[in-house]
């Protein structure tokens, strides 16, 4: 069967999907931690275990999901029928996580953050595997993936100003009896109601709009062997063989320690070492966002003209700058007053740029992981795109819950007091705060580019790859028109 082009609606139907990751990432890495911490009265170690434990049960599902997908089969082809089951049961547990009964104590308090934040991440799980792995199915050209993967990354991005806008911008907006809005409990219940109803109207329209996809989609090509721990090692293991894979696996594992522990305390940071009002929060957030959206734009016209890798590379190391320098310059007092009016302009200026670097690695490594497929393909015989997304995924989630954790320690081990009021923190707390965000993870930041530069697949390598796999399909169709001609004329 011929696959027909891709069009743009069916791009903007398959990106649309992803407004559910970047709600609930948003809104996981803004508020989340903030929220149990600061305004309920979590103690910050208790806080993070919670996050921790939640994101490493759920890392370690997404190369099961991965697995199972990849050797599914259904009508509705190997991935659909898990999106569609995912919509419910994502935003209810989305909505129930801001809603902890009341009367809870410090364990109850636990207990339902860990319940809550595991329920929604295996949701996410469900759903998101076999919707990053349909991507890499939409099409197998080199160029053309990294616009699918920029329809995707430009729709988490609009997830994500949603969750920013309606937060700052109306929940926790500056009211009378609380000028900084985030600290005031009764706007959170409807606040995750809000953001779980839009992720499950993302995945229900992701998921009816490219269903007419299905008929041209890859399916398996034999019966798998049964799901088992072995099955899924041995599938592991295949996947790390590829020198590119474990270069982008483990480069991602250093990486998203760093970007975990600056998640679970930017809000800390803006509140109280930058010191700055919801207003502007806003204004800082915004420009981050808009940088990430021009971002986007810029680095899909520039995969035109450069690869796929130096691309990466240079997106990761200017991020990974600006993120650990303004703290430092500002504990060094090379940074502007918080009476200057260069203030909040200057630091919506370095978000924009340090987004114009994330948003490289975004746009990028979602093709390079396709590409991966693509060769592992060739390698082995074997379309697995759902086993390398979920063990990216795995990396990505299992570090970065490693980080909140870390995060969450860290509060405790700086003795950062329980319901601050921006203003009253000791100094030598919010620079130490500043240190641990900024010149303290620089060093991991560093390490996890050096081993992100192993990643060898270029556009030549990947035409090469494309070409001796078509070239393997007409002999295999060839083959297999002449075994039924023999059957045939025998008959």
């Amino acid at each position: 069967m011929i696959k027909p082009p891709l069009t743009l609606s069916l791009k903007l139907f398959y990106g649309v999907g992803q407004l559910a990751e970047g709600i609930k990432s948003t809104a996981f890495s803004v508020f989340l931690l903030f929220y149990y911490n600061q305004v309920l009265g979590l103690s910050g170690a208790w806080t993070g275990l919670a996050l921790g434990i939640a994101t490493l049960i759920d890392a370690i599902t997404d190369p099961l999901m991965g697995s199972i997908s990849d050797s599914f089969r259904h009508r509705w082809g190997r991935r659909h029928l898990f999106m569609y089951l995912a919509a419910l049961p994502l935003g209810l547990s989305f909505a129930l996580l801001f809603v902890p009964p009341a009367g809870l104590g410090e364990a109850g308090l636990f207990a339902w953050l860990l319940a809550g934040t595991i329920a929604v991440r295996l949701s996410m799980t469900l759903y998101g595997v076999p919707h990053m792995a349909l991507g890499a199915e939409l099409s197998a050209d080199y160029g053309e993936r990294t616009e699918v993967v920029a329809y995707r990354n430009a729709f988490g991005f609009l997830g994500g100003v949603f969750v920013v806008a309606a937060g700052w911008g109306w929940f926790f907006r500056a009211q009378p009896g609380f000028p900084n809005g985030q600290l005031n409990v009764v706007e959170y219940p409807l606040f995750g109601v809000c953001c779980g109803l839009a992720a499950a109207i993302s995945v229900f329209a992701t998921a009816v709009g490219t269903h007419a996809r299905v008929p041209y989609l890859v399916q398996p090509r034999h019966a798998p062997l049964p799901f088992s721990a072995g099955r899924l090692r041995q599938e592991m293991g295949e996947a790390l063989t590829n020198p590119s894979f474990r270069a982008l696996f483990f480069g991602v594992v250093l990486l998203f320690v760093t970007r975990g522990v600056e998640q679970g305390l930017g809000i800390y940071m803006f509140t109280h070492f930058w010191l700055i009002a919801p207003a502007q929060i806003l204004i800082v957030q915004g420009a981050s966002m808009a940088g990430l959206f021009a971002g986007t734009i810029l680095w899909v016209l520039a995969s035109r003209r450069i690869d796929k890798r130096p691309a990466f590379l240079a997106g990761v190391t200017l991020l990974s700058v600006l993120t650990v320098l303004p703290p430092l310059a500002k504990i060094l007092g090379w940074f502007p007053a918080h009476d200057a009016a260069s203030y909040v302009p200057l630091l919506a200026a370095i978000a924009v740029l340090a987004s114009l670097g994330a948003a490289a690695g975004l746009v990028t490594s979602g093709s390079m992981m396709a590409d991966i497929a693509d060769e592992h393909e060739l390698d082995t015989g074997k379309r697995q795109e759902g086993i390398f997304f979920g063990a990216l995924l795995f990396a990505v989630k299992a570090t970065s819950g490693l980080g909140q954790f870390c995060a969450g320690l860290a509060l405790d081990l700086i003795d950062f007091p329980l319901r601050a009021t921006p203003g009253t923190v000791p100094l030598e707390t919010t620079n130490a705060l500043g240190i641990i965000y900024g010149p303290g993870i620089a060093l991991i930041a560093v390490a996890a580019i050096v081993v992100l530069s192993r990643y060898r697949i270029t556009t030549a390598r990947h035409a090469e790859i494309v070409a001796a796999l078509a070239h393997r399909h007409e002999l295999t169709t060839g083959a297999a028109r002449a075994a039924a001609a023999q059957l045939r004329a025998e008959a």
